[in-house]
């Protein structure tokens, strides 16, 4: 059965677990300088996170996913970027153990964290992504996520982070 809860202190090595083994495909496909600045980067986010940012999946008592969602006024720093304060609720590093895949546990969070966001009134849901991540973009797209190019970034000069807002806006 699955549980989507807060995370726990004695969740941060499960989480960095599950959030690495989900990440690792783009090993393969990032050069390797930027494959270990992207992991090092994975491993801050998650060091730095605050535990009230966490949400988790658990199957019969193991973790098998895990996702940040930061509130509106969380002040964030890009790798390579400036400081910005965040004016809506942000989605970050969405993570599904490779194991639990295609079952719908990613979509079970992102319903997660659009739940929380409205409970919260934010008036919108913003993420970040990149093309190499097709499932998620196509995830991101069924639940209504509209790219938002003003949220773009460029951490160096061959890759550019999309952004994606969801309006929370009644219809």
């Amino acid at each position: 059965m699955l549980a989507v809860r807060d995370a726990r202190p004695a969740d941060r090595d499960h989480i960095e677990a599950v959030t690495l083994a989900a990440y690792e495909q783009y090993a393969v496909v990032l050069a390797p300088p930027y494959w270990d600045a992207y992991r090092s980067n994975i491993v801050r986010t998650l060091a730095a996170a605050p535990l009230s940012a966490q949400i988790v999946v658990e199957e019969n008592g193991a973790l098998i996913a895990s996702v940040l969602l930061y509130p509106a006024g969380t002040v964030m720093t890009p790798p390579g970027g400036a400081s910005t304060e965040l004016d809506a609720p942000e989605v970050r590093l969405l993570a599904v153990a490779p194991s639990a895949r295609g079952r719908g546990v990613g979509e079970r969070l992102m319903r997660e964290c659009i739940d929380r966001s409205r409970r919260a009134g934010a008036a919108a849901l913003t993420l970040h992504t990149t093309d190499m991540m097709d499932a998620a973009m196509r995830l991101y797209a069924r639940l209504g996520f509209l790219r938002a190019p003003e949220l773009d970034f460029q951490p160096v000069p061959e890759l550019t982070v999309k952004g994606f807002c969801l309006s929370l806006r009644p219809a």
